[in-house]
This record gives C-alpha cells, structure tokens and sequence, in this order.
C-alpha cells in the first residue's frame, strides 16, 4: 500500500537560541506535532548575523535533539563532557533523558551555515534514564546510489543501506533523499511519516512545505530536488512540553524547571 500525502504546511518564520533566524516546518501552530515527532527546524543563512550568536548553553530534559549540518561547522559542548565538530554531512543524536546542558556555537564567522534540528520525543518509561550521545562524520553517512536517486541514510534502512543511529526507542528512519526520477523508500506500516522538501521540486511540493504522509508500506517519490525524510513509531501517550522540557505531565513539567533551578542537572 502506497502512502500519499495528506497535508502540506509551510515552514514559517522563526528564531531559537540567541536569536538564530530559522524556518520551523514542525511545531508551530499549523502542525503542533507529528507523534513521536516535535519540531523540526531549517537553519540556513549565508549572511553571518543570522547564525553567530549561535545556541548557547541551554538544558533539555525528556526528549531528543538530532542536529543535521548540510554546510558550515558547528560547535557541540555539554555538561555529560561531550564535545565534538560537526561539519557538512555529520550528525549528532543527543539523547537528553533525565537532563543534559548543552551548546552549539558556530566555528566560521562567514560563508554559509545550513542544516536542520530534529526533536524526538521519549517514551515516558524512558524520560529519566541517562543522558547518551551519538556524532558521526559524513564518511559514516555516505551518499548512497539507489535507483532514481542517491540516499544518505542517517537511521534505519532502505534496501540494503543502514543508517549509523542506532538504539532509539521509536525505530526511526531518518534520509536526506536527492531524487533524480523517482525512489521508493519502504516504511513501517503504522509509524508516522513526513518529508520536508529544501531544493526542487517533489511530489508537487517546493522548498520550504512540510509534507504529511498517509499510511501504508512504502512511499514513491518523485521529482527533482531532496528533501529530508523522517518517519517512526509513534508513542500515543500524553505530552506536556515547554520550552525546553517534554514530560507526560504538567507536575514532570514543573519539577524539571525546579530541578534546573536548583542546579540538580548535570553541569560542566
């Protein structure tokens, strides 16, 4: 069963951290959500004041933050010590669990910086459990040559290509598709799916739109262009997010905010 889409919502405006400009296709008022999905957001700028001030040390707790660079280099720091570089084509997968701190700072002050940050949400069992981190370089996620296309696969698997990301409890897929004809991408019956399309044109849809899949096993894509895919299961449980918190309820909600003013998370 083909899955074909069922809304389209464009990316509106927006800014996070210390006032980086983006593009939020995911999380904003007209899709909230998309279970176990909570935001997705486009940075990409090539003017320097629209990305150096960067994203400094902030907390997150219940969830997961995946950073995906298409151009530039970026700065990861946090309070369980990990740091790394990312640059065009790597990718970190930061698990906050019970809570982390963390920063990401720009290393260029010219040219342009693009990618996209994923949130992820947790299962509620799995909110407190301890923080993890994943980064792997754009030769652990090469380009990929699929019929219609090429494919870099960040998470799960099409054909005979596994994405690096592993352990995460929503069995995602996560691809940077760069369609030339047409690529059939088999996905999980029942998990929830979209694709996000920033060059060209796909399935109709140009830079910028979000599109939501309906369900079935698989999804044909065609066109001229690449677009982000993310699909995975969803949780069907309660959320209670703010900021930069994700519980199950309002009562978590709070207690996070107190545990971070107390100083009970994690710090360098």
């Amino acid at each position: 069963m083909r899955r074909e889409i069922q809304q389209v919502h464009r990316a509106v405006p927006a800014s996070d951290g210390a006032g980086v400009r983006l593009k939020r296709a995911l999380g904003h008022q007209g899709i909230d959500m998309l279970d176990p999905f909570l935001m997705l957001d486009e940075f990409r700028s090539d003017q320097p004041g629209d990305y150096l001030a960067g994203f400094p040390d902030h907390p997150h707790r219940g969830f997961e933050t995946v950073t995906y660079m298409l151009a530039g280099r970026m700065e990861h720091k946090d309070s369980a010590g990990n740091q790394g570089t990312l640059t065009a084509g790597s990718v970190q997968w930061m698990t906050a669990g019970s809570g982390i701190i963390h920063s990401e700072m720009p290393k260029q002050e010219s040219g342009l910086m693009a990618g996209f940050q994923l949130w992820v949400n947790l299962p509620r069992a799995e909110k407190m459990r301890s923080p993890r981190y994943q980064e792997f370089t754009p030769e652990e996620i090469p380009w990929e040559a699929v019929e219609g296309g090429r494919v870099k696969l960040v998470a799960g698997m099409i054909g005979d290509h596994q994405g690096p990301v592993q352990g995460i409890s929503v069995d995602p897929l996560m691809a940077d598709l760069d369609v030339q004809s047409a690529i059939t991408v088999p996905i999980r019956r029942g998990h929830n799916a979209f694709g996000y399309v920033f060059e060209g044109e796909v399935m109709g849809v140009g830079p910028g739109h979000l599109m939501v899949l309906g369900d079935g096993d698989h999804v044909e894509i065609r066109g001229e262009g690449r677009l982000l895919l993310v699909a995975g299961k969803p949780l069907r449980e309660p959320v209670a997010r703010h900021g930069p918190f994700v519980m199950s309820t309002r009562e978590e909600l709070v207690q996070a905010f107190e545990d971070y003013r107390r100083g009970t998370f994690i710090r360098r």
